[in-house]
């Protein structure tokens, strides 16, 4: 009885010492997350930040992609920000956005301005933005995500000459599109709740 007792013990030591051991693929996956700690973006105060191991495998392909798609956004929202308050304070473009007669000072600003818009004018921007997506933008072959240098346009740097002030301008566009992605999140909904005139009172409204 005595010997059982003793075996069982020394197995749930065991047992016990193994819980608290590192796994092999948790080493592995920690390991491969490491390669990308030094990337543009792993910044203080969060340093890398993959909570749902999006890059875990450490697919260098799969990195450049979501790099690509997140400067895309960004980009995208703050543009979005920008023109939400600009026509919040009732500036908007001159003339007519469909052939109907309604006029860009017409649709007002946040969602209300998004359904406003006729038809045809949407069709405008949707085929606008199309172009931009599928013949403007190039991704220049064997750079950094969201370099389009090797579009159809004049794509180039202001301002910045050498490779680290370069770098530096990047570092600060990942910053300012994840701020802007959060902004343009709260805009929507604070619009949809109708409290922006609170929140942005310095702000003139149309």
């Amino acid at each position: 009885a005595n010997i059982i007792m003793k075996t069982a013990a020394f197995a749930s030591l065991i047992a016990g010492a193994a819980a608290f051991a590192p796994s092999k693929s948790s080493s592995r996956s920690s390991a491969l997350q490491m390669s990308f700690e030094n990337e543009l973006g792993a910044q203080p105060p969060l340093g890398f930040f993959d909570p749902l191991g999006l890059v875990a495998d450490g697919d260098q392909e799969k990195f450049d992609r979501l790099r690509g798609v997140e400067i895309k956004h960004g980009r995208i929202c703050m543009l979005g920000v920008v023109g939400y308050l600009v026509n919040k304070a009732g500036i908007y473009l001159p003339g007519d956005i469909s052939t109907d007669g309604t006029k860009f000072s017409d649709l007002g600003s946040g969602w209300d301005a998004s359904f406003a818009v006729p038809v045809p004018g949407a069709l405008q921007v949707l085929a606008f933005c199309g172009a931009l997506e599928l013949v403007g933008w190039k991704q220049a072959e064997g750079s950094f995500p969201g370099d389009f240098s090797a579009s159809s346009f004049p794509v180039g740097w202001v301002g910045a000459d050498d490779p680290e002030t370069q770098e530096d301008y990047r570092a600060k566009e990942l910053n300012q599109g994840r701020a802007a992605q959060m902004g343009m999140l709260a805009l929507m909904v604070h619009d949809k709740l109708g409290n922006v005139d609170d929140l942005l009172p310095w702000l003139p409204s149309n």
